[in-house]
Parts: C-alpha cells; structure tokens; sequence
C-alpha cells in the first residue's frame, strides 16, 4: 500500500526592515531627526573597533619598552642624575583628565541626538570643541615644560634622565596629536549637511583619547619615580 507524504509548506523570506536608531547586535545605528535617516548603518563586527584595540596594545606595548629600557638604563652607570620635574606637568594632567570627561559628555551627547532624544548637534558639538581645546591647552603645556627644562640647561643629550624624559613625553605628545586628528575628523563627520558619523567611529576614537589619559598618568608616575 502506498504512502503519500505531504511536501513542506514553502516559507516566503521577509524582507529585512532595519530597527532605526538601534546599535549592537549586527543592528543599525542611524542619527534621526523628524523622522529623517541621517547617517550610514553601522554594523556590528566594525574594523573601527578591532583596529582601535590592535593599536592601543601595540601602543602599549612600545611604552612598556621605553620603560624597560628606563629601569636598565638606571641601573647600568652610576651617571643618572635626578631632575626636577616641572610642575606644570600636574597642571597638564588634571587638564588631560578633564578631557576625558568632556569627551564623554560629547559621546552621550552624540547617542542622545542620534536617537532622537533631545540633545542637539550643537551640544554635542560645543562638547567635542570643549575636548579638542583642552587636548591643544595639554600639548601646548608639555612644550612649555620642555622650555623650562631648556631654561635650565637640561637638553636631550644632557643625561640620561633628560634624554628619558624628552623621549617619553615626546611620543606622548605625538599619540596626542593623533587622537586631535581623530576628534576633528569626528567634528567633521557630525557637522557635514548630512551627517555620517558611525558609533563605531565615535567609540573608538574615545577608547583611544581615554588610553591617552592613562597612559600620561602612568609616564608621570614613572617620571617622577625614576628620573
């Protein structure tokens, strides 16, 4: 006796509707406004964000190198000659640090307009600005310590804590710099006619800045403790 089975009910697709202001989650993340999509979709794994933690730890670990070489450099000769370090430079830190806070009043001032709830382009914008000259006002008072030290008679190849202590706050700057590049590009991306700033981009850039902050604070220990 024969057997009839049924074939399977045929299942049509559904088009795929993305959820509009939403990130995470291989999600879309849009800035909105009056119902208006103003951004790109940011989609999750982003290069943003795996790129920006391939160069915090080769960053990390460039530091950790100059620092080795500090403490072997110490104990090879008896030619170390301790420096005072300008004061200026904790003036520079809390300057470093309040970056970071402005910063993160920026990013929730990004989130908050992207979603459409409230915050303005301008704030966020004002927040961005705030950062980026408290970054210039940082770089411009480690030069002012280079010239104090200058002043003293105390020059890259002076000793070796000089030496030390120009390198290291040098490439500090240098990184710096590099994290003002990203936050123009930021200001740039979110003050054009339509924005296109994704999540991922704003993220990584604060990840980055924050790095900075600690990092200073770290070479300001070592500074003040070894050189």
């Amino acid at each position: 006796m024969a057997t009839t089975v049924p074939e399977p009910p045929v299942i049509k697709p559904q088009p795929y509707m993305p959820s509009p202001g939403k990130d995470g989650g291989g999600g879309s993340a849009g800035f909105h406004g009056g119902g208006e999509l103003r951004a790109v979709s940011d989609r999750s794994p982003e290069p943003a964000r795996t790129g920006i933690w391939v160069a915090l730890a080769a960053i990390a670990m460039a530091f950790a190198a100059l620092t080795s070489a500090l403490i072997v450099r110490q104990g090879s000769g008896n030619d170390w000659q301790h420096i005072l370090i300008p004061r200026i430079l904790y003036l520079n830190s809390a300057v470093l640090v309040l970056s970071s806070v402005t910063l993160e009043w920026a990013r929730k001032r990004v989130a908050s307009y992207s979603r459409g709830e409230g915050a303005t382009r301008s704030e966020a914008m004002q927040w961005l600005g705030a950062t980026l000259a408290l970054g210039l006002i940082f770089v411009a008072g480690q030069y002012l310590a280079w010239v104090q030290l200058r002043s003293e008679g105390l020059y890259l190849a002076t000793n070796p804590n000089s030496s030390f202590f120009y390198v290291l706050t040098a490439v500090h700057a240098i990184h710096v710099l590099g994290g003002l590049g990203g936050l123009v590009r930021v200001m740039y991306l979110l003050s054009s006619p339509v924005p296109v700033l994704r999540k991922s981009t704003m993220d990584s850039t604060s990840y980055y800045w924050h790095f900075m902050g600690m990092l200073w604070i770290y070479l300001l220990f070592v500074v003040w403790l070894k050189l």
